[in-house]
Order: structure tokens, then C-alpha cells, then sequence
């Protein structure tokens, strides 16, 4: 059974980890929609499709000719994202209560959690010491759909759009980038939808499809902003939207085991500290080829009027 962020926090009975939980999906959109598989051990073997097998009409007394599909066989693995919230006894003793200090301090630890994996799911190496491979380095092909190092237009909009399988579930971007889109649709005249994310708060849409935005990572950088090279590869100063579609063994899917650990170390023996341990060994998998899609080299500036 996969399941996102937002419905594990409705089944979890522990206290401070339903509130880490809830804390992961409102401080990620990634988190609030991605289905997450529970899989055991650390790593998890699929098949995806590469080619079909022929068909064909025959006439009578004529046989077929025969042929067999391709099949890749493919292998995501497991990795330890966490950290430890340290609180020191003597500021437990003169500021307040113990349990009000730490969850002030377990949720900051969490929300910054919720946006590395954020920025690992887009932009994530596995080149890099314990990372795994994001959207950005896993999309190939006709599914990275070149701009014109020009402002976006809708033509293009929905070419990332028809490159995923069906329709997409969202479409991602920055808030720049967001701006730009609807400055593009009050230009062209097309009326501006909207929706509702899971916890009640207003989203724009497009086509039906979601706008969800993607902020900053840890550190405050952009994860979406216009800081990629140009065509030219001789500026950073376009942009990405990502287009995706989810769904566990199907698409976009998580992958964990045990869900989010959040553990009461207590007092440690090292130094006088209470210590709170938060970890989630967490994955991705792209199941289908045609799961999500990259629209690149989109520049910031004026739309200019039709």
C-alpha cells in the first residue's frame, strides 16, 4: 500500500511523530502528493517496459512472425536522510518547559528535512556521498523539452504537459515562475483556474492540472529559480518546470522503509544535551519513461502583449 505524507499522519498514534509527519507535507508539496511504497530491506528491483512485442494481421494459412518485448530490468536503492536536535539541560531549566523547547526545535529540524528531500527529489546526485539521483538527472530525451532561452508560452507549456503519460498530476515550478505563467494567461486572455491543496489553501491551476510551487531549499537557495545555464551554456538565468504524474509501481513513486522515525534519546552520556533523533530512510522510483517531463531554458522578463 502506498501512501502519501498527509495520509500517514492520520494513521500514526504517536504524538510527536504525527506532528513531524504533518510538519514534512506542509513544508513540501513533493511530500504532500508523492505516494510512498514500504518495501523491504534496502533496495528494490523492478521491470520496466522498454519496447512492446509485434502484432500484426496475418491472412489464412500464413503464420506470424514471432517477436518478444524488451524489458529493463531496474534497481532503486535506499538512503538515510536525519539529524539530531540537541537541546542544552541549562536552557531547558531557565526558559521553560522541556517539551515545549524541543518541539520548537524537532519541528525546525523536520522542515528542514522536508526541503532536502525536496531538493533532492529534483535536483539530487547520486555522483554525491549518499544521495540518490533527482527528476533533473533522470529525465532524458524527449522528456526534457528545450525552451528558446525566451520568456514562456503556452505552446511549450503544453508540449511538457502532452509528454507525460495521460496527464500529469502537477505541474511545478518557482514563484517567479508562477508570475510569468499567469501574466501568459491574463495576456492571452485564458482565465485563471484554481483548486485546493490537502490542507485547504488555495492553488492556481492550469488545464486542471495543479501549480504547486517549489521554494527554497535548507539553505535558502532556489531549487527552481532562475540560476540554470541557458542553451548556450554560457549563462545561468533560466529556469525549469517539471510536469509529474504518481503513482506507486505505475509512475513517480516513493520509496521507504518504516516510515519517519522520531526518537526521545533523552539525556546523553557525551554532553549535558537532551537529544531528539528524527530519520527516514527514503527513495524514488520512476516506473514508466513517461512518468514526468522537464520543460529547460526559460528566461525571466516581460510578456510582451499580444
Amino acid at each position: 500500500m502506498a501512501l502519501t505524507m498527509t495520509e500517514a499522519a492520520k494513521l500514526s498514534t504517536d504524538v510527536l511523530q504525527k506532528g513531524v509527519i504533518n510538519t514534512f507535507a506542509r513544508s513540501s508539496p513533493i511530500l504532500e502528493l508523492l505516494p510512498f511504497m514500504e518495501i523491504s530491506g534496502n533496495s528494490y528491483k523492478y521491470n520496466q517496459e522498454q519496447t512492446l512485442p509485434g502484432i500484426a494481421f496475418r491472412s489464412v494459412n500464413e503464420g506470424y512472425v514471432e517477436s518478444a518485448g524488451v524489458v529493463n530490468q531496474l534497481s532503486e536503492g535506499l538512503y538515510i536522510l536525519g539529524g539530531d536536535v540537541d537541546i542544552d539541560k541549562f536552557l531547558v531549566q531557565t526558559r521553560g518547559n522541556v517539551n515545549d523547547i524541543r518541539s520548537i526545535h524537532t519541528d525546525m529540524k523536520a522542515k528542514a528535512l522536508a526541503l532536502e528531500f525536496t531538493r533532492a527529489f529534483i535536483k539530487g546526485d547520486a555522483a554525491q556521498p549518499g544521495q540518490f539521483d533527482g527528476l533533473q538527472k533522470r529525465l532524458t530525451n524527449k522528456q526534457v523539452i528545450d525552451g528558446k532561452d525566451e520568456v514562456l508560452d503556452l505552446p511549450k507549456l503544453d508540449e511538457l504537459i502532452d509528454a507525460v503519460e495521460g496527464e500529469p498530476d502537477v505541474i511545478f515550478c518557482s514563484k517567479t515562475m508562477r508570475r510569468e505563467l499567469k501574466l501568459v494567461l491574463q495576456n492571452s486572455k485564458h482565465y485563471i483556474e484554481s483548486g485546493e491543496d490537502s490542507f485547504g489553501r488555495p492553488v492556481a491551476t492550469y488545464a486542471g492540472i495543479p501549480i504547486r510551487i517549489i521554494e527554497t531549499d535548507g539553505a535558502g537557495q532556489e531549487i527552481l529559480g532562475f540560476t540554470e545555464l541557458d542553451k548556450a551554456g554560457t549563462t545561468n538565468d533560466t529556469a525549469s518546470i517539471y510536469a509529474i504524474k504518481f503513482g506507486a509501481e505505475q509512475y513517480v513513486s516513493g520509496l521507504r522503509n518504516g516510515g519517519v522515525s522520531v526518537r526521545d534519546l533523552g539525556e546523553i552520556d557525551s554532553k549535558p544535551v537532551f537529544r531528539t533523533r528524527i530519520e527516514f530512510y527514503c527513495g524514488m522510483a520512476v516506473f514508466h519513461p513517461r512518468a514526468a517531463a522537464r520543460l529547460r531554458y526559460i528566461k525571466k522578463g516581460v510578456v510582451p502583449k499580444p
